[in-house]
């Protein structure tokens, strides 16, 4: 079991193996990211299941800076990492990178105010019931990360500024070379869809049904 910061980002779903920005202003939050520096707690930045209690309407920053906003129910799975600091405005602001670095599964509420905190325990992907299993799976997962690159290159062909640099990224040996497993995870640093789907997908307990999903929604833009 292992503690989680809760913080909540209606519409917003993180895997692991990527990189989130993220500016912190609400006092709660500040002294939450404070409090993960100081003991190497792990962050969650997760999607919202429902608004436990609205925010106070601010005028300006100052007040925003103040006062706390709208509270969240987050899903019961997300994923964390630990927090790197990369600035503190005058103030008070937070600039800071959170590792996403695995999936969880929420078990206890271990502390609801000034922040949230859960006991969780690590979501990991079923494993296979052979040695013989996982080679065949292993095969299908890279025919499948194969088939979804050349989707995405045939997707970039429309008129896109930002779709070279995509095209640059995908092409790259970094890329390329990705396992499956992180491959069906990291894609979505790149890829949008609809929050519940991201959700949905986070769910899923393995690379294979990660990547036969994501192929079909693919296929269908």
């Amino acid at each position: 079991m292992k503690d989680i910061c809760i913080f909540p980002i209606p519409g917003c779903v993180t895997f692991p193996g990527t990189v989130f920005p993220l500016h912190v202003f609400e006092p709660r939050y500040r002294e939450m990211i404070r409090y993960c520096l100081d003991t190497q707690t792990p962050v969650a930045i997760c999607h919202t299941r429902k608004m436990l209690s609205p925010g106070k309407q601010n005028d300006s920053l100052r007040e925003a800076l103040s006062s706390n906003q709208a509270t969240y129910r987050p899903y019961d799975v997300f994923s964390a990492g630990l927090c790197e600091l990369n600035n503190v405005t005058e103030d008070g602001r937070m600039y800071l990178d959170v590792h996403i670095s695995d999936r969880y599964r929420m078990v206890s509420e271990k502390q609801t105010l000034p922040f949230q905190v859960f006991g969780c325990e690590i979501f990991s992907d079923r494993v296979a019931d052979s040695d013989e299993q996982r080679r065949q799976d292993d095969a299908q997962n890279q025919l499948l990360k194969d088939k979804i690159l050349h989707r995405l290159h045939a997707l970039l062909q429309q008129k896109d500024v930002a779709a070279p640099a995509i095209s640059r990224m995908l092409n790259s040996d970094e890329w390329q070379q990705k396992s499956p497993l992180a491959f069906s995870f990291e894609l979505f640093g790149l890829v949008g869809f609809d929050a519940e789907i991201l959700q949905t997908i986070l769910e899923m307990d393995s690379a294979g049904q990660r990547l036969s999903y994501t192929l079909e929604l693919l296929n269908e833009l």
